[in-house]
């Protein structure tokens, strides 16, 4: 269960989009050619990027890197952006990664770390000037993001809409997700929690039937596109068997070792079917992808959150991202989301103040009715 993606760009449709620009169209990149680029410098076109370049390969703006001809140090230049920029805000606004660990006071310590963290990234291809494709193999369907230092946002939906923005004026009206790791944080969480990995909370259930909503919950997530831990799904059976729900393979997720854990996802699938529970997943049938999910998934995280196996920072981020932003920003999560970004203010003492108002809001949207009026 995942969120829709858009098609696959064709040959067809790349060079459709390349009479919009305003660039003089080459030759495409050969396999051969492309293969060597990957080679060269260390990384991987996604799938659409690359059929893009095969169709044609724009050039006569030092905007388009030019992969056939172009200097190879700003080449390397231009990849190197994305994480330099990072490695600036570290050094001079205060920029420091949650996941990273405590930012030492000393200087050249902090860019050390940051640096090292900074390797394992997914590495952001130049599309045009500083706009920026996660290098995917294999993959299509990627936002294009717009990068400058920690300043990130989406820029289009994906290459062909980003295409459709930058050149001619028109860009699609659904809500885009950044799709990879650590650089999602900038996009729609930051500066608290990565929002793209999973949800970081703990099971809480004290009944089956608390049980198998929890199993549900996070059904709902994945049909919104979000991930899981094999770890988290092992959790839940755990939870689920202990509180005697009973299905055949409820057993076998609980008990899964390690050296299998990536058999969890098919194992909770199993479980779904066993209790039924695809069924009753709600559809997508609005203009907004998988409103009614997310409205319950909402006041799931908001429950999370009260009850204390969901961080309030962490929480609020996920809401934000997920429900607020998807859902068309409805008045009734602002206050909400205010408090959230009062809490996530990099300036801001993490102090239990902070926290305490999350909560406290959570808990008056939970008191009333559901959806909430806007």
């Amino acid at each position: 269960m995942t969120a829709h993606l858009p098609p696959p760009l064709t040959l067809e449709d790349a060079r459709k989009l390349q009479h919009s620009l305003r660039a003089e169209i080459g030759p495409g990149l050969s396999e051969r050619e492309l293969d060597a680029v990957e080679a060269r410098f260390g990384f991987t076109f996604s799938a659409d990027h690359r059929v893009f370049l095969a169709a044609g390969l724009p050039y006569g703006s030092r905007r388009w890197p030019d992969w056939r001809n172009g200097d190879p140090e700003e080449l390397a230049w231009r990849l190197s952006q994305p994480v330099e920029g990072v490695l600036f805000d570290v050094e001079h606004n205060g920029f420091w990664h949650p996941a990273w660990s405590p930012r030492p006071a000393k200087m050249s310590d902090a860019l050390h770390i940051a640096r090292s963290a900074l390797r394992s990234v997914p590495q952001l291809i130049p599309v045009y000037s500083h706009r920026y494709l996660p290098g995917t193999a294999g993959e299509h369907g990627h936002p294009v993001l717009s990068v400058h230092q920690t300043d990130i946002i989406i820029y289009g939906n994906d290459l062909a809409d980003y295409i459709r923005h930058e050149f001619t004026g028109r860009a699609s009206s659904l809500p885009a997700h950044a799709t990879v790791d650590f650089w999602s944080y900038f996009v729609h969480g930051g500066p608290g929690i990565d929002v793209a990995l999973p949800t970081p909370h703990t099971p809480c259930a004290v009944s089956a039937q608390e049980a198998v909503e929890n199993l549900r919950m996070l059904a709902l997530e994945r049909l919104i596109g979000r991930r899981h831990y094999p770890h988290q799904l092992i959790e839940a059976g755990i939870t689920a068997l202990a509180l005697d729900v009973g299905t055949k393979s409820l057993p076998l997720l609980a008990g899964l070792p390690r050296a299998e854990h990536e058999s969890a996802g098919a194992l909770f699938d199993q479980v779904l079917d066993e209790l039924g529970l695809p069924e009753d997943l709600t559809r997508d049938d609005t203009g907004i992808p998988y409103e009614a999910a997310r409205w319950e998934l909402v006041r799931w995280w908001l429950r999370l959150i009260v009850s204390g196996s969901l961080a309030p920072g962490a929480g609020g981020d996920v809401i934000t991202f997920e429900g607020w932003g998807t859902l068309g920003r409805p008045a009734s999560l602002r206050p909400l989301v205010d408090k959230v970004a009062a809490y996530d203010d990099w300036d801001a003492p993490k102090d239990g103040a902070r926290e305490q108002a999350i909560v406290a809001e959570a808990e008056r949207l939970l008191a009333g009715p559901w959806p909430p009026p806007d």
